[in-house]
């Protein structure tokens, strides 16, 4: 699992400062962390009852994307499961961008594998994050960041998620466990 302290922590950050970044790219190992930050970012930022902790988890939005179903969550799909083409990006980017939020204050994209645009997709996509509205919010997800243009990089607040190494855990335990008093095998 993804460093589930390091998302609060960001999710805390944007709290407090009430500062939401244009587009964020999120890069970790496995699909399914990433998509899971995706969420719950989009959670946070839909929820009718956040805290510095993070979104409730029953409200209506919470649950509507949840269940993949909020309108103003869109994942960016693509038909070729090797390649995110320039109409991948114009039909479902571009060309919906200027239409306003429906249930929320704003509308978030989400864009797993981002390193599979090729140069025209990644044109299409650096148009449209040059002057967003200001509604709008990019989460890009890839596993392959230096396939991203640096044009479309500076324009993200970039979170790099991974595992936590063995050491990591062995030397944090040994900490709890010394202050515990507890008393356990190398």
């Amino acid at each position: 699992m993804l460093a589930v302290r390091s998302v609060k922590q960001l999710i805390g950050s944007m709290a407090k400062t009430g500062e939401i970044p244009q587009a964020i790219l999120v890069t970790g190992k496995k699909r399914g962390e990433r998509q899971e930050v995706a969420d719950l970012l989009c959670r946070f930022l839909f929820c009718e009852r956040p805290s510095a902790e993070g979104p409730c988890g029953t409200c209506p939005s919470c649950l509507k994307i949840g269940g993949g179903n909020h309108p103003d969550v869109i994942r960016v799909v693509h038909e070729s499961p090797d390649v995110i083409k320039v109409d991948d990006i114009r039909t479902q980017v571009a060309d919906t961008v200027t239409i306003r939020p429906y249930y929320g204050k704003r509308k978030i994209y989400v864009m797993d594998d981002a390193d599979l645009m090729n140069p025209a997709a990644q044109n299409a996509l650096l148009k449209t994050l040059e002057e967003p509205p200001a509604y709008v919010m990019f989460i890009l997800a890839t596993t392959e960041a230096h396939k991203i243009p640096i044009t479309i990089l500076s324009r993200c607040q970039r979170y790099d998620f991974h595992r936590i190494s063995i050491d990591t855990i062995a030397d944090r335990l040994a900490e709890l466990l010394r202050a515990e008093g507890i008393e356990a095998e190398e």
